[in-house]
């Protein structure tokens, strides 16, 4: 059986980094493969949290307590197409996931760690633009909901666990930093002909994702879950995994994205900048990639109000040069809906193209 999250893998190389604005990356055409508040799921309510047994110096010998507490709150997702990983939000059964964890099924089975009988489960709601779903187990007796932390509070340098199912195997447990926060990655379409997903403000870890924990915890060293690991890096050169580099989703924005799918079904509030532009990657005539090229203006929208056309190039937005339509994703994944922005495109393609900068007012990218 596939394990989901197999190529859920975003390339990484000097050829392929954008550096946009506080530190995001661009994982660009190579690759295989803002979070607002708002009230979130009911979640357990907070209890002293376990301390780590301490070595010498202060040193942590053990977190043995911590993924005790942990592991009830992880489970092992199965659909026909693969398994992955999801944490229970709340007493009523719902779970949070990945949306490629989820595919195209509206059922599935889930697994409690230490529980040899598999619980069914149903499709509540999927947004693949920030790669989360949210499926319902039927039976939700014995669930225990995970303890959220507040994502926006994680550091550079903090302990994490990334808890999950890694290639079946249950309950599974790695153990890194924060190597980093607020940064922006696009991650591999699911399927062919699908679009990439932008994911803004990730955490990065050094914590080991493997295929099948997609879909799980990243907690700290308290036991809270701080996100939703996703996916991790390779090198364009042959997709070999690079050690030590995976993202997961804020708990922030998956608690919040999870809310509006578990009272309306969809969500209404993306949260997430448009342009209101349907782009493709442009090829140069050395077969490099030579911007973001426009294919179609949605009426009465940001890129139509300020001008844009079917057949612009965009090469930059603000800072951010944008040589693919990834990097375009990138650089808004990096902007709020209503900034305005300095869009640098060129037209037309006979002689030399003449170069343009608009300001552009952006709109909300919609809910599902």
């Amino acid at each position: 059986m596939r394990i989901t999250g197999r190529a859920r893998r975003a390339g990484l190389a000097a050829a392929t980094v954008v550096v946009i604005g506080g530190g995001g990356i661009v994982v660009g055409a190579t690759a295989l493969a803002p979070a607002a508040p708002g009230s979130a799921p009911a979640a357990a309510a907070d209890v002293t949290a376990p301390a780590a047994a301490t070595g010498p110096a202060g040193a942590p010998a053990s977190y043995a307590g911590v993924v005790r507490e942990v592991l009830p709150s992880v489970v092992l997702i199965r659909t026909s197409e693969g398994l992955g990983s999801g944490v229970v939000l709340d007493r009523s059964g719902n779970i949070v996931t990945n949306a490629h964890v989820a595919g195209n099924a509206t059922s599935f089975e889930v697994q409690v760690a230490g529980d040899p009988a598999p619980r069914t489960a149903r499709l509540v709601g999927s947004y693949p633009p920030d790669d989360l779903a949210v499926i319902r187990a039927d039976d939700a007796s014995g669930l225990q909901p995970a303890r959220f932390g507040d994502s926006d509070r994680a550091r550079a340098g903090d302990v994490v666990l990334a808890v999950g199912n890694p290639l079946g195997l249950s309950g599974s447990v790695t153990e890194g930093i924060i190597s980093a926060t607020g940064r922006a990655v696009t991650e591999p379409a699911s399927t062919p002909g699908s679009a990439a997903v932008a994911l803004p403000g990730a955490i990065q870890t050094s914590a080991p994702i493997n295929p099948g924990n997609s879909g799980g915890a990243l907690v700290n060293a308290s036991g809270q879950v701080i996100g939703i690991p996703t996916l991790a890096a390779a090198s364009p050169q042959g997709g070999a995994q690079a050690q030590g580099i995976g993202f997961a989703i804020p708990s922030n924005l998956a608690r919040d994205i999870a809310r509006q799918i578990i009272t309306s079904g969809h969500v209404a509030n993306s949260h997430r900048a448009m342009i209101g532009a349907q782009v493709a990657t442009v090829t140069g005539p050395d077969g490099t990639p030579g911007g973001a090229g426009i294919v179609a203006v949605a009426d009465g929208g940001p890129a139509d109000r300020a001008g844009l056309r079917a057949g612009d190039v965009i090469k930059s937005v603000g800072p951010a040069p944008t040589p693919d339509a990834p990097a375009l994703s990138q650089a808004l994944a990096a902007a709020r809906p209503a900034d305005q922005v300095t869009v640098t495109v060129t037209r037309g393609t006979g002689g030399t193209p003449q170069e343009l900068t608009v300001r552009v007012t952006l709109g909300e990218l919609p809910g599902s």
